[in-house]
């Protein structure tokens, strides 16, 4: 079967899924410094599915009420608030449970209407009981994410190694308090790639491949 007609098999079947509302939707958990993001991004040119990371941030905000620019400060203030334990001050936990809330909504809103790619904010937790949810993790060694993160931001290493630490404990500690320890990062996941062995494109090529054998699986159940 020649690439054309492999990819009008692929939208075929997603329209399908999406006609069921139960589409295919790829999380990707990501450590700090292992470039999940731009993964995903370069996932979503491969697959030719819509890419959600900071859009969320926008969606939610506008449920909320407010800017962007305040979802998104609040956003890089709870990862440090997080991080320095500070989470159970009674303003910081009513503030960021509001916003996980609505984060959580356009999460559910989009893991039910469409195939995707989401990035981070727990949404493998939240999707959990999609049944055609792919929940990848990107990980590395920490001394390879703080050469990325030093090369990336202009830092030393003694900058970076900092922002590493604190960044992942963050995220580490978001996942356990939103999932009320029921998930926590790197645990519960179909697919764990290790950037230490796989490059940014073999990355996507997995996760590719995890993709299209979910839609091969799902059409041959409905026959």
């Amino acid at each position: 079967m020649g690439k054309e007609a492999i990819q009008k098999a692929e939208e075929k079947a997603i329209e399908d899924l999406e006609q069921e509302n139960n589409p295919v939707v790829i999380t990707i958990a990501r450590d700090f410094g292992a470039e999940g993001h731009e993964i995903g991004k370069m996932l979503s040119q491969e697959l030719d599915l819509p890419f959600y990371d900071n859009e969320i941030l926008v969606r939610a905000s506008a449920r909320a009420g407010a800017t962007v620019d305040e979802v998104a400060a609040y956003d890089a203030k709870l990862s440090a608030e997080l991080s320095a334990f500070l989470p159970d001050r009674i303003d910081a936990r009513s503030t960021a449970d509001k916003l996980f809330r609505r984060v959580s909504d356009v999460i559910r809103d989009l893991g039910s209407s469409e195939s995707c790619i989401i990035v981070g904010r727990l949404a493998d937790y939240i999707l959990r009981d999609n049944p055609n949810r792919i929940a990848v993790l990107i990980t590395a060694p920490e001394e390879q994410r703080i050469e990325v993160v030093a090369r990336k931001r202009a830092m030393d290493h003694k900058e970076a190694k900092k922002l590493v630490r604190r960044m992942q404990k963050g995220r580490e500690l978001y996942y356990h308090r939103y999932s009320a320890g029921k998930c926590e990062m790197h645990d519960k996941k179909d697919l764990v790639l290790n950037r230490a062995r796989f490059d940014r494109q073999e990355c996507v090529d997995l996760i590719a491949c995890a993709y299209r054998g979910k839609l091969r699986e799902i059409e041959a159940q409905a026959k």
